[in-house]
């Protein structure tokens, strides 16, 4: 008997494995906001007990294929892992390697964030781009190298990153921060603009570049949730489908009403 989506309540059009890291509290409400109508997230938590960030993050990537394990036999259509700081320290090839690894036993795509980005740079036909960073020097710094290992020119990098936390350094950023980052991009000579991290909110900043001078403005949230559906669609990477999401046609009222 083959089981249809249709036949899920609330998930008529895809149901999504998310993967996050353990203190993250924007992937869960920034997804859900982006999801459009009939899908349906699980989420996981990836936990490390590792001191620092760097270590956790690495020991997030070997706990990843057992923390699937707790979807059990869930009719997930991919698995979006919401955390980027992980793909920049094991590097493209371990990312590749696990995704493919995934994908022969589960039977579903593994999206990273950071791959989504880069297929978003891609699609929009992108070489030279801007950073706005979240994380603290060494973790930027790695990040640089991932970008340009992937073939792009890193001319540009605006901090957003809050060390006066108690919580944390990244989670605890707000909205305005990380705006006032990117807004000191817009006239910067890029092809485009990504937010870094999936734990800096980037939502209505995204949303407030409708109107500016810059170059094309996406974050690591946006760019995995796009690449996650068009998978879940079976739908191929095109500019235009990816500025609906980059104007936000279909969330922006969603986040609207949120922040309210």
């Amino acid at each position: 008997m083959v089981f249809l989506m249709s036949e899920l309540e609330y998930a008529k059009r895809g149901l999504i494995g998310v993967l996050t890291p353990q203190a993250n509290t924007t992937v869960e409400p920034e997804f859900s906001i982006l999801w459009p109508a009939g899908v349906t997230m699980l989420n996981a938590r990836l936990t490390s007990s590792k001191k620092t960030i760097e270590e956790r993050l690495v020991d997030y990537t070997h706990k990843i294929e057992g923390t699937l394990d707790e979807f059990a036999n869930a009719p997930i259509q991919a698995v979006a892992f919401g955390c980027t700081g992980a793909s920049y320290l094991i590097g493209q090839k371990e990312e590749e390697n696990l995704c493919d690894r995934i994908k022969k036993k589960k039977n579903y795509p593994f999206v990273t964030a950071a791959r989504a980005v880069i297929d978003s740079f891609n699609t929009l036909n992108a070489k030279r781009i801007g950073l706005v960073s979240p994380y603290p020097a060494k973790l930027t710094e790695i990040s640089v190298n991932y970008w340009s290992n992937a073939g792009f020119e890193v001319c540009e990098v605006a901090s957003a990153f809050n060390s006066e936390n108690d919580f944390h350094p990244i989670y605890s950023l707000r909205a305005d921060s990380s705006s006032d980052a990117l807004k000191s991009l817009e006239l910067k000579d890029i092809d485009a603009i990504v937010m870094l991290g999936t734990g800096m909110p980037t939502l209505q900043p995204i949303l407030n570049c409708r109107d500016w001078n810059g170059p094309p403005v996406t974050s690591c949230m946006l760019s995995l949730a796009w690449r996650t559906m068009l998978y879940v669609d079976d739908i191929k990477p095109t500019k235009e489908n990816l500025f609906v999401w980059i104007r936000g046609d279909d969330w922006g009222e969603r986040l609207s009403s949120y922040s309210i």
